[in-house]
């Protein structure tokens, strides 16, 4: 991801429609100021999607190496057997 341009919060709402434009076109991210300091943060929407995506990734390898260290695992066997139980139930 690139560096985000910085824009006071005045200009965000003089300029959105351009500042939104410009943000769709580049993806670069703007962190917005308020009183000279940081506030918040706008993505354009693919840009917001994909860091979704990645968290919800690494949430994911989070659980399971939570699961790991819990011991809660089961054998390449195991794991085959319950599948094939859990796609051959009505649904």
């Amino acid at each position: 991801m690139n560096a985000p341009a910085i824009k006071p919060v005045t200009e965000i709402k003089r300029h959105a429609t351009e500042i939104i434009a410009q943000l769709q076109a580049d993806h670069v991210p703007v962190l917005i100021t308020e009183h000279g300091r940081s506030a918040a943060v706008l993505l354009d929407i693919e840009s917001y999607q994909g860091l979704l995506r990645r968290l919800e990734i690494l949430e994911g390898i989070a659980r399971g190496e939570r699961a790991l260290s819990e011991g809660r695992v089961a054998s390449h066997d195991e794991a085959k057997a319950r599948l094939g139980r859990w796609l051959d139930e009505p649904r």
